[in-house]
C-alpha cells in the first residue's frame, strides 16, 4: 500500500531582488509577504520561511508590525524559518573570510530579530560548492537545502530515488552535511500553477505522480515569493497577473490536505527520514565537469554573477580588494557587514539603473570610509638575482635563466611556444602544433598565453599576429619582453617576464579598444604538454569560497567549462578561484597559475578532454562573457589584467 507523500515548501523572500527598486517594499510587503504569513496563520501548515538577515531588515523597516508576525509565528512553531546568511551573496565567487562573516553575521542578526538559530542553511542562488560546508558546519546548521536537478546530472551513478530522501554532502576534507533535496522542476511548475498556466488537476496529477510505497519527501516550492501577485519587471515577457495567485496557493494547499496520499511536513521534519533505507547516502555534489552546481537551467551558471551583468568584473574586483584591506586592518563587525552587502548576487544581474547608481556610490563611499583607493593596486616585487639570457630568432625568442626555460613566439603575438625547468627533460605547458593531434575536431594549433574575443555575430579577434617587441633586461633581476599587437578593435598590449631565481613567470594584457563589443574575452590561455604529464593522476585544484583547495581528478572525464549554452549564453560554468590559486598536477609534478584577484577578479574555465593515449588540458581566465544580464555600457574600458605561472 502507498505511504503518504512528504511534501514541504521553503519560500525564498528577498528585498535585495535585482529588479525591485527600494521604495517598492512596502508594495511587495502587502502583496507577497503579508499573504504568506497570513496563508500559515490560517492553515497550521508548517511552511518554511527563508530570508538573508538584509531582507529581514529591510522589511522591518519598512513594515515593523511583519517582522514581529514572522517571529510570532517562528517562535510558537507556525512556520519554520530557514537560514541564509546575512545577505545573498554568491559563496563560490568571494574569499573565505566573506563566507565565514555572511554566516557568522546572519546567525547574531536571526538570534537578534527573530530570536531562534535555524536548523537548516539554504544555499544561496542554489550555487553550491564543497568548500562551504565548513562556513555551514561553524554557524552550526544541521542541514543544508540544495537543488538535485543539476547535481544529479553530472552524477549518472546516483540513484534516481536519493531525490527523495535526504542525503548527505561530503567536502573534500572531511566535512559532512545532511542534504535536503529542491527541484527546479518541481518549483516551476508550482509557479506555473499560481500564475493559471496550468490547472489545479493537472498540477495535482504531476504531484501524486511521485507516491510511492516507501518514504519519500517532495519539495513544492523553493524559490522566490515576489513573483505572486507581484511582478518584478525584470523580463520583458512576465505573466499578467489577472487572478489572486496567492488564492490559487491557498486552494491548492486545501486540496493536498484533504488528500489521504500526501502530507505536509515542515523542512526539519524531512530529516527524519536519514533514519530511512536509501537515505544517507555519503555524496559530492560537485564533479570536474561541474565545480559548483546551479539551479535551474544552463543560462543559470556561475559566469552569471562572476564576468557578465552591468559590469561584474569591475565590481567584483573593488570588493576583493575591500576583503583584502578588511583582512589586514581591525575591522568591525559592521565594516563586514557591509561588505557582505556590497557582495550582494542581485547587483550582478538585473539590477535596475537606478540602483546600480546607488549601489556604485554606497561602494565608493565604503571605500573612502576605510582609507582604500579605487585604483589598481601595485604588482608584487621580484627579488633580484642573476641576469638571464635572451636570443632572438626570426619567429622565436628565447629566454633562460637559472629556473626555466622559455620559448615565445614573436610571429604570434608572444604566445609561449613552451616553458620547462633549466635543465629539465622538456617544457611542460605551451603550444601544440597544428596535427598534433589525429583527429580533426582537434587540427589546430592550441597556444599558451593568448587572447581571444568571440563577438556575437561577428568574427573573433585575436592578439596572434606580429608582435612588435621590446626586451627589458637589467644586470641582474627578471627580464621583461614587451609587445604590441595591432587588432581591428585597436592595440593590445602584453608584457611577459621571466623570474631569474624562481621558476616562474608572470603574463599581462592592456587592451586599448575604444569599445568593447557584447561576446566573451578569455586570456592567459595555459595549455598542458602531454607528454610531460602522467594522464592517470592528472587533476586540478582551486578555491570556491573555502579555505582549502577542492581537488578535482581528470582521468576518464570531459570537461569543458567554457562550451557556449546558447548563441546569447558563452560559457556553462567557471571556477571561483577565490584563493587567486589553481593547480594542473599529476603525482610527480605541478604547474601553478596565479591571479591577483584585487587587480582583476578573473574566473577560471578547464577544457580536457582524452584523444586516444593522449589528451588535450587547458585553462582560460575570464575576463567578461554574456548572457541576458549583460548590459555593459558602450564606453566600457577593459582593466589590465594578467596571471602568473610556476612550476613547482
Amino acid at each position: 500500500m502507498p505511504t503518504p507523500l512528504n511534501l514541504f515548501a521553503i519560500f525564498h523572500l528577498n528585498l535585495a531582488y535585482s529588479a525591485i527598486e527600494l521604495e517598492q517594499h512596502a508594495e511587495v510587503l502587502e502583496r507577497c509577504y503579508w499573504p504568506l504569513l497570513r496563508l500559515a496563520e490560517e492553515t497550521g501548515l508548517p511552511f518554511g520561511i527563508e530570508a538573508s538577515v538584509y531582507t529581514l531588515e529591510a522589511a522591518g523597516q519598512t513594515d515593523p508590525g511583519w517582522l514581529a508576525e514572522l517571529r510570532r509565528l517562528v517562535t510558537e512553531g507556525a512556520c519554520e524559518f530557514v537560514g541564509a546568511g546575512y545577505a545573498q551573496l554568491i559563496g563560490p565567487l568571494v574569499p573565505a573570510s566573506v563566507n565565514e562573516a555572511n554566516q557568522r553575521l546572519g546567525i547574531e542578526g536571526y538570534e537578534r530579530l527573530l530570536g531562534i538559530k535555524p536548523r537548516i542553511v539554504l544555499v544561496n542562488e542554489q550555487a553550491y560548492s564543497a568548500g562551504l560546508l565548513q562556513g555551514y558546519l561553524d554557524a552550526a546548521y544541521e542541514a543544508l537545502f540544495m537543488e538535485w536537478d543539476n547535481a544529479a546530472r553530472v552524477n549518472p551513478r546516483w540513484n534516481p530515488a536519493w531525490r527523495y530522501l535526504p542525503q548527505v554532502a561530503c567536502g573534500q576534507h572531511g566535512e559532512r552535511l545532511p542534504v535536503l533535496w529542491n527541484k527546479s522542476a518541481a518549483f516551476q511548475r508550482f509557479q506555473h500553477y499560481a500564475h493559471g498556466e496550468i490547472e489545479i488537476d493537472e498540477y495535482m496529477s504531476y504531484i501524486e505522480r511521485h507516491v510511492a510505497e516507501t518514504p519519500r519527501a517532495l519539495c513544492l516550492y523553493g524559490n522566490d515569493i515576489e513573483i505572486f501577485d507581484f511582478r518584478p519587471g525584470r523580463y520583458d515577457a512576465e505573466p499578467v497577473v489577472g487572478h489572486s495567485e496567492w488564492e490559487r496557493i491557498a486552494l491548492l494547499f486545501e486540496r493536498i490536505v484533504q488528500n489521504s496520499g500526501l502530507e505536509l511536513v515542515s523542512p526539519s521534519q524531512v530529516l527524519v527520514l536519514l533514519e530511512e533505507p536509501g537515505a544517507g547516502n555519503e555524496i559530492n555534489l560537485e564533479t570536474p565537469e561541474l565545480p559548483v552546481p546551479v539551479k535551474k537551467q544552463g543560462k543559470y551558471n556561475l559566469t552569471r554573477w562572476a564576468v557578465t551583468g552591468r559590469d561584474d568584473l569591475g565590481i567584483n574586483t573593488r570588493c576583493e580588494r575591500l576583503a583584502a584591506r578588511l583582512d589586514q586592518m581591525p575591522a568591525t563587525e559592521d565594516d563586514w557587514r557591509e561588505l557582505c552587502y556590497l557582495w550582494s548576487s542581485d547587483f550582478r544581474t538585473h539590477v535596475t539603473a537606478r540602483r546600480w547608481d546607488g549601489y556604485r556610490e554606497r561602494l565608493s563611499r565604503f571605500e573612502e570610509r576605510i582609507g582604500l583607493a579605487s585604483g589598481p593596486v601595485a604588482s608584487e616585487s621580484v627579488e633580484p638575482g642573476a641576469s638571464a639570457s635572451v636570443e632572438r630568432g626570426e619567429r622565436f625568442l628565447e629566454l633562460k635563466t637559472d629556473a626555466l626555460d622559455v620559448r615565445l613566439n614573436v610571429r604570434r603575438g608572444l604566445v609561449i611556444e613552451g616553458v620547462g625547468l633549466s635543465g629539465g627533460a622538456g617544457p611542460l605547458f605551451g603550444t601544440l602544433p597544428h596535427g598534433y593531434f589525429d583527429d580533426i575536431n582537434m587540427t589546430a594549433d592550441f597556444y599558451t598565453g593568448h587572447a581571444v574575443l568571440e563577438r556575437l555575430g561577428a568574427h573573433k579577434v585575436t592578439d596572434l599576429d606580429w608582435a612588435d617587441i621590446r626586451v627589458d633586461r637589467a644586470e641582474s633581476g627578471p627580464v621583461s619582453v614587451s609587445g604590441e599587437i595591432t587588432t581591428s578593435l585597436g592595440a593590445v598590449r602584453k608584457t611577459i617576464r621571466v623570474d631569474d631565481t624562481r621558476a616562474r613567470l608572470s603574463c599581462s594584457y592592456e587592451f586599448d579598444w575604444p569599445q568593447v563589443p557584447p561576446g566573451s574575452l578569455r586570456v592567459g590561455h595555459v595549455t598542458l604538454l602531454p607528454e610531460a604529464f602522467d594522464r592517470a593522476t592528472l587533476y586540478y585544484a582551486t578555491h570556491n569560497g573555502g579555505r582549502e583547495l577542492e581537488r578535482f581528478p581528470l582521468c576518464g572525464h570531459t570537461v569543458d567549462h567554457g562550451l557556449p549554452v546558447s548563441l546569447m549564453v558563452t560559457a556553462s560554468t567557471c571556477l571561483g578561484m577565490t584563493g587567486g590559486v589553481f593547480e594542473f598536477g599529476d603525482a610527480d609534478r605541478t604547474v601553478r597559475i596565479e591571479v591577483d584577484r584585487s587587480s582583476a577578479a578573473l574566473v577560471g574555465m578547464v577544457t580536457y578532454r582524452e584523444i586516444g593515449d593522449s589528451f588535450f588540458c587547458r585553462l582560460a581566465l575570464s575576463v567578461f562573457e554574456n548572457d541576458e544580464t549583460s548590459r555593459r555600457a558602450e564606453d566600457a574600458r577593459l582593466p589590465r589584467v594578467g596571471f602568473s605561472v610556476e612550476i613547482l
